[in-house]
């Protein structure tokens, strides 16, 4: 069975897009469409802009949704058995499975990268990587952190956790979890506590823009961050949308689950390999690919 993976925010890069565009029509015709859906000329700055440029989080949102659905798009034996996006890339797993037009996906995450801009600046935040810990016992060490928001926001792999909260929060957590034995705890150039309670303004605000969308049965299972679990039906697919801001992104349960589920081949849809090593990192076995 061929499970195929969405990158999330990160995986941006300077001139993505542009061979998708100089060699499909119909890719040509979707980026066109996305520079009068947005209302600015993204393609310009996904294929000649900075890395700074494509660091703006009013690009950089929409750029890696558009590289992924479009490629997708575009390839000739695009058929899923099963499918899941990390974060961000849970739209473009959407889009790419038929659940949501391509209009309104790229709606819905042009307003979703808006909103958390507007909640990072109402809060100073951030993030961290802690590397080398067992998930259950960094669970247990944030959960003794009561005076400042610091939560788990990516379960990346074993031994990758992601968390988000207070830029006190964080910091204390770091110093905690490196002395419960972590071996490194890396804060990251973020905007903000992404995944975290501080995004709950950026959830509030977009939570009636997916009640709008008009959302499909996909043509596969999609497997959703906040529960780990292959979703088909169009409700529950926008109930999980909704608490997604908020909720921790259950990456590694993802991958077990789609490998328990009889995932033979990964196949990552978009810029970058990121989520193939995190794959390899669940499972050695697994045989992963790029589009």
């Amino acid at each position: 069975m061929k499970a195929y993976i969405f990158p999330g925010q990160g995986a941006q890069f300077p001139g993505m897009g542009k061979e998708l565009y100089e060699h499909h029509a119909g890719a040509r015709e979707m980026f066109h469409k996305a520079n009068d859906i947005l209302g600015f000329d993204i393609t310009g700055i996904m294929f000649a802009g900075t890395e700074e440029d494509l660091r703006q989080t009013r690009v950089t949102q929409p750029a890696i949704f558009l590289h992924s659905v479009i490629l997708a798009a575009t390839l000739s034996d695009f058929s899923p058995d099963m499918a899941a996006g990390h974060s961000l890339g849970e739209f473009s797993a959407l889009v790419a499975c038929r659940a949501l037009p391509f209009e309104e996906g790229l709606r819905l995450v042009y307003a979703r990268a808006m909103a958390m801009q507007k909640a990072c600046e109402q809060e100073p935040s951030t993030m961290a990587a802690i590397l080398g810990l067992d998930d259950e016992l960094a669970e247990k060490i944030l959960a003794d952190i009561t005076d400042e928001v610091v939560v788990a926001a990516n379960y990346n792999s074993p031994g990758q956790l992601v968390i988000s909260g207070s830029l006190s929060g964080i910091a204390k957590a770091c110093e905690l979890l490196k002395a419960a034995g972590a071996k490194r705890a890396l804060p990251l150039k973020v905007g903000g506590a992404f995944h975290s309670p501080l995004m709950e303004p950026a959830r509030a605000e977009l939570e009636s823009a997916i009640r709008a969308a008009s959302f499909q049965k996909p043509c596969c299972p999609v497997y959703q961050n906040v529960t780990a679990l292959p979703v088909t039906d169009p409700e529950t697919v926008r109930e999980n949308l909704i608490k997604q801001l908020t909720a921790p992104v259950r990456w590694t349960q993802t991958v077990k689950n789609m490998l328990k589920d009889g995932a033979l081949s990964f196949i990552e849809v978009g810029p970058g390999t990121v989520l193939q090593g995190l794959v390899k990192k669940v499972d050695p076995a697994a045989e992963t690919k790029s589009a």
